[in-house]
Formats: structure tokens, C-alpha cells, sequence
């Protein structure tokens, strides 16, 4: 298949992904506006980041004036799944992919994108991962245009309720694997639990936000990987899957 042809199947297969995104890009608009942000540095942090969860954790450290070295390991903590899946999806490059089209390329590497990318049965082209990234890529970024926009024209009491779609949406990541998995809603509840003591109690509120983010999902994530690690039996029923698709669970979270 020649370059055009793959370039526009990657479009095609992205498209669902980009109208996903649409929707939630725009709670995050919304988000950042209500934050102290202008329509244009929320257009610019999608256009550049292209992560829902690091761009929610890393508006307050924006607004806030926080010191560079807690963005920095806070996405670290964040978006670290992101390497992983940039290597899984390596061993399925072809050959005719360079360095720095592979660098590119992990620009925009996320859950949904990586779902579709390793379910291909051929080797993956840059011209397909191009097309796959580019509808994707416009529907963050426009959606985060729309809501920002819409966060400075709406009334208040409008956007407030719309704002809270950024949250529902975790709260939907989240409740499928836990109803499945003890240990995964133990975890959660903990760095719930560990999030409102950072809020709440006195001593405690005064960290910053970042770093309390970076402690919440550290603390939560080793313990229970030490208390309930997951069988190896497990783990390859679970790359079997991403072998062979997306699976039901796959969200439209970035």
C-alpha cells in the first residue's frame, strides 16, 4: 500500500478518537479558563501536550507559579505509561521508520491511539501512525478551543456544571477495572483517601499541589504493587488482548 493510502486509513481509524477527544477536550477548556488561563495557552498546552491527565495536574502548577522541577515530576509520574506503550508499539514499527520519525511518532502516543495502533496485524508505516495521530491531535486541541471560548461566554452556572464532566470522565476510567479487581479499587479509595488528607488537614495542605500528586499516585501505586502484584499468568492474557485489539474498556482518556 502506497504512502497516500495508508496516510488516510490512519485519518479514517483516528476519526472516532478525534470526536472521543471533542468532547472531552472541551471540559478541559472550561478547566483551564476557569483556572486564570487565556483561550490561547489553553489551545497552546493541548496542542503541545496532548494528555488529559497532565494537563488537569499541571494548570494548577501554572496558575500557581510552582516551581519548574514539580511539572517536571509530575508529568514524569503521570505519563509514565506512555514509555511503555512507546515500546510496545516499537516492536511493531517496520523497518522504514527512522529515528526521527519515531520521535515524532511518540508525540502522540496515547491510551486510544496505542489501542488501534497495536491491534494492526501489519507492520505499522509512518504514513498510517501520521494519519492515525492527526484527527486525534485536532479534535484535543479544537475541542480545548471551543470550551475555552465557551468558558468566557457562558454564565457561570453553565460552565461550572460543564467543568465537571473532566472529573466524571476519571471516575468512568476508573470504575470498570475496579469492579473487576479488588486491589485496583483498594487503590484508588487509598490515593482518594491520601488526596483529601493533603486537602484537609492542616499540616498537610500547605504541599503544593504537584507534589502531592506525585506522593498520592507513588505511595497508592507501590504499595499495592507490593501487596497485590499481578499473576504473570495475568499479564500475558493481558498483552494476548492488546495483540489482538482494543479492548471494551478502552476509553476516551488521554
Amino acid at each position: 500500500m502506497n504512502s497516500r493510502k495508508l496516510y488516510f486509513r490512519g485519518i479514517k481509524d483516528g476519526f472516532p478518537i478525534c470526536l472521543g477527544y471533542l468532547s472531552v477536550s472541551f471540559a478541559f477548556g472550561i478547566f483551564a479558563v476557569g483556572a486564570g488561563m487565556t483561550v490561547w495557552q489553553a489551545i497552546l498546552i493541548s496542542l503541545a501536550n496532548l494528555t488529559s491527565a497532565g494537563q488537569l495536574a499541571g494548570v494548577p502548577i501554572i496558575v500557581g507559579g510552582l516551581p519548574l522541577i514539580e511539572m517536571v515530576l509530575t508529568q514524569f509520574v503521570i505519563n509514565l505509561r506512555y514509555s511503555l506503550m512507546s515500546v510496545s508499539i516499537s516492536q511493531k514499527l517496520s523497518r522504514r521508520v527512522k529515528l526521527w520519525h519515531r520521535i515524532v511518532v511518540a508525540f502522540g502516543v496515547t491510551d486510544e491511539i496505542f489501542g488501534v495502533a497495536i491491534s494492526q496485524k501489519d507492520e505499522l508505516e509512518t504514513p498510517y501512525l501520521l494519519g492515525l495521530m492527526a484527527t486525534p491531535i485536532l479534535g484535543w486541541t479544537l475541542g480545548t478551543a471551543l470550551g475555552a471560548l465557551a468558558g468566557d461566554i457562558l454564565p457561570a452556572i453553565i460552565v461550572s456544571a460543564l467543568g465537571i464532566a473532566l472529573y466524571a470522565m476519571f471516575v468512568a476510567i476508573i470504575i470498570p477495572p475496579a469492579k473487576k479487581d479488588h486491589p485496583v479499587a483498594f487503590c484508588c479509595l487509598l490515593a482518594m483517601a491520601l488526596s483529601a488528607a493533603f486537602r484537609y488537614i492542616p499540616v498537610l495542605s500547605s504541599v503544593s499541589s504537584g507534589i502531592s500528586i506525585i506522593i498520592c499516585a507513588l505511595v497508592s501505586g507501590l504499595l499495592f504493587a507490593w501487596i497485590a502484584p499481578i499473576p504473570d499468568e495475568k499479564k500475558s492474557d493481558e498483552v494476548s488482548d492488546e495483540m489482538n485489539g482494543p479492548g471494551e474498556e478502552r476509553t476516551v482518556a488521554t
